[in-house]
């Protein structure tokens, strides 16, 4: 087939049975195949992928994918590339909040260099006495630069508004524990989805997978993934040195430590454990650090 010779430059929105919806700088959407030679390489086109593309100048108007633009980062759940934004939408109650698990999706996407927003979900389950405990916890991780979104009411409006704010110009996923919610935020995003929720199961105390491919659709002046992610959180490429690099009231304070390189676990004059005694870094980001730091050191190196 004939192509327009005129290369262009786009980001893939739909993969669908080897076709690639690509929306080029003008906004519109051209539909490609990959080229013969894209099929060889490593790397296979996923939804966010920048990419070099023609147009085709058939009767079928397909166009060709040439090659993959170099990646910022890239998601394997959901499949997405060059992701700015993820929500990690996190349960208070059914399932009980489990700040491990939200530390290590934090961490996560920190060596992604993707910036997490923290959606609290199904607030409006606790009691007075519950949302009061709360609000250190909420306070604890302000403190430390993670923007959190914790309404009373677990999708009201203002809160909605308050999470669009951060999406201009950003590609954005939503990602958290399973049966957190995260299908359901989407749907109060952009009803339009529709997507598929189930009930969590009372007897797993977890939810079911319910999401199965990805689209980008426009949303607030960014691109949103239509797919959740998952709960499943891969910790096995950090090690003992990068650790204490992504836990940013770490980061802030190891210059004050007295050895270069401080670890924060058993060294004199750690800057980190001072600030954890005195209850300026929160106690359970620090248990959950030494955690972390020993599955490192118990972790097989790998060849």
């Amino acid at each position: 087939m004939a192509t327009n010779d005129k290369e262009l430059t786009g980001r893939i929105s739909q993969s669908l049975s080897g076709y690639y919806d690509i929306v080029a700088l003008d906004g519109k959407t051209y539909r490609t195949r990959a080229r013969g030679n894209l099929r060889h390489t490593k790397q296979k086109p996923v939804v966010g992928d920048k990419v070099a593309f023609t147009v085709g100048d058939d009767a079928d108007h397909l166009g060709y994918l040439l090659r993959i633009l170099p990646r910022q980062n890239v998601l394997q759940r959901p499949p997405v590339a060059n992701v700015d934004l993820a929500v990690v939408v996190t349960a208070v109650k059914e399932p009980d909040l489990q700040l491990n698990l939200l530390d290590r999706q934090l961490l996560s996407l920190a060596q992604q260099d993707i910036q997490p927003i923290i959606y609290l979900a199904k607030t409006d389950l606790l009691t007075g006495d519950e949302w009061a405990a709360l609000q250190p916890i909420i306070a604890g991780y302000e403190a430390i630069g993670y923007p959190v979104i914790a309404p009373e009411q677990s999708f009201a409006p203002t809160a909605l508004d308050a999470l669009q704010g951060h999406f201009a110009d950003k590609l954005v996923v939503v990602t958290g524990q399973t049966g957190a919610g995260k299908s359901t935020l989407l749907n109060h995003l952009a009803p339009t989805l529709a997507l598929a929720t189930n009930e969590i199961s009372s007897a797993l105390n977890r939810g079911k997978h319910t999401t199965r491919r990805v689209n980008l659709y426009p949303l607030a002046g960014g691109l949103v993934a239509d797919t959740p992610g998952f709960s499943a959180v891969d910790l096995d490429t950090i090690d003992k040195y990068q650790l204490p690099q992504l836990f940013p009231e770490f980061a802030a304070l190891a210059d004050q430590c007295r050895f270069r390189g401080c670890l924060h676990l058993q060294e004199p004059g750690c800057a980190v454990k001072a600030a954890v005694a005195a209850g300026t870094i929160m106690a359970s980001r620090y248990a959950d650090y030494e955690q972390f730091q020993a599955e490192a050191a118990a972790r097989k190196p790998r060849y």
